[in-house]
């Protein structure tokens, strides 16, 4: 029985090792699961694994979903009557996040930007979310700074997000080749759902039909898959194909 205790600790720890591998993480976490039978695996679990999983994405995006439904502007409202009532840095990173998810992309731009002003200057978090806004509302140029800077900082660092985000910001800002080249590598690292339809969106954009016709039957074979909540959780991206592809059907 011990041997097979030992045995599955190494699967484990194997499987999250390769992870870490394939998602950039800092390559201490190599040493920390498999030097410490068990406790490695269940950190790396909750510090890394945990948070960039899709199961926690899509329950952090369906509670936001059904809140935005029952009252649309209710997080920005009291998100800016904290940051009023008690500016305090962290009212005002919830403020920016809550007007960049309200679609007041210049407006988020604009906070972030004061939250990186002052001690948070160094935060990846709000980092993200100014790259992000920024993005969102064409300055294109910063986005990518910031996009650079988490690189720097912490490769590993939301490695998925960061990553996409980068190709699609160089793609807003007219460079194909480095975008498409930036696409492959977020496509051939993490190979997610998301990485492949936005590469499919952007090559439809720039008139590359061959390389989203292949990436068409995987998005395809996934969506069929999905129930309806899956379906509804992820309308405007289904939109969002369907759209790109018949355009590139046009041209």
């Amino acid at each position: 029985m011990p041997f097979i205790g030992v045995g599955i600790h190494v699967l484990i720890a194997l499987y999250f090792a390769v992870h870490a591998v394939r998602s950039g993480q800092q390559m201490y976490w190599l040493f920390v699961l498999f030097s410490f039978p068990l406790l490695g695996s269940v950190v790396y679990f909750l510090a890394i694994y945990l948070p960039n999983s899709r199961l926690e994405h899509g329950a952090r995006r369906a509670v936001a979903a059904a809140a935005r439904t029952l009252d649309p502007g209710r997080e920005l409202r009291e998100a800016r009557a904290a940051f009023e009532y008690t500016p305090t840095a962290q009212n005002q990173m919830r403020l920016a996040q809550a007007q960049l998810e309200a679609g007041a992309a210049s407006d988020a731009a604009a906070t972030y930007d004061a939250c990186l002003s002052g001690a948070f200057g160094n935060d990846l978090e709000i980092r993200r979310g100014a790259a992000r806004a920024n993005l969102a509302c064409g300055r294109v140029a910063e986005a990518i700074a910031h996009l650079e800077f988490i690189a720097r900082t912490d490769s590993g660092f939301r490695a998925e997000e960061v990553a996409l985000l980068r190709a699609q910001a160089l793609g807003a800002s007219g460079r194909k080749d480095e975008a498409k080249a930036a696409f492959e590598d977020a496509l051939k690292r993490f190979g997610s759902f998301n990485v492949r339809a936005e590469y499919a969106i952007w090559a439809m954009s720039v008139g590359d039909t061959s390389m989203a016709t292949m990436l068409r039957p995987e998005l395809e074979r996934v969506m069929q898959r999905w129930s309806r909540h899956n379906r509804e959780l992820n309308a405007d991206m289904i939109r969002r194909l369907k759209s790109g592809y018949a355009t590139g059907t046009e041209r």
